[in-house]
């Protein structure tokens, strides 16, 4: 399979369609679309789950009310399966909590 051209415009706009999901509580529910149910992985500080009920399961026992993220570096590079590999940098605050660093790495199958 040969690689897609397009990795760059996809990893930016799966980020921004995925942090606009998750940022607005009304509409996180639909993150669920964007889980395998069965071969999605997610590690969540130290918990690892599998699929997406207990991806969303994880997600929805979030207690914050409020959440500032600032996004520093998002970098995508083509797989040979066609997908691309995505990692984000940035930081985060929840509600009155001190920021602190994130990454996260998506393997978007596209």
């Amino acid at each position: 399979m040969a690689l897609n051209p397009q990795y760059e415009a996809i990893g930016k706009g799966f980020v921004q369609q995925y942090y606009a999901l998750f940022d607005d509580p009304n509409q996180r529910a639909s993150l669920a679309n964007m889980y395998n149910v069965e071969s999605s992985f997610m590690t969540f500080e130290g918990t690892q789950l599998q699929g997406s009920v207990k991806i969303m399961e994880k997600l929805n026992s979030l207690r914050f009310q409020k959440i500032n993220r600032i996004i520093t570096d998002v970098d995508s590079q083509p797989m040979f399966d066609g997908g691309v590999l995505i990692n984000v940098l940035g930081r985060l605050q929840t509600d009155e909590d001190p920021p602190h660093a994130f990454s996260l790495g998506i393997h978007d199958t596209v």
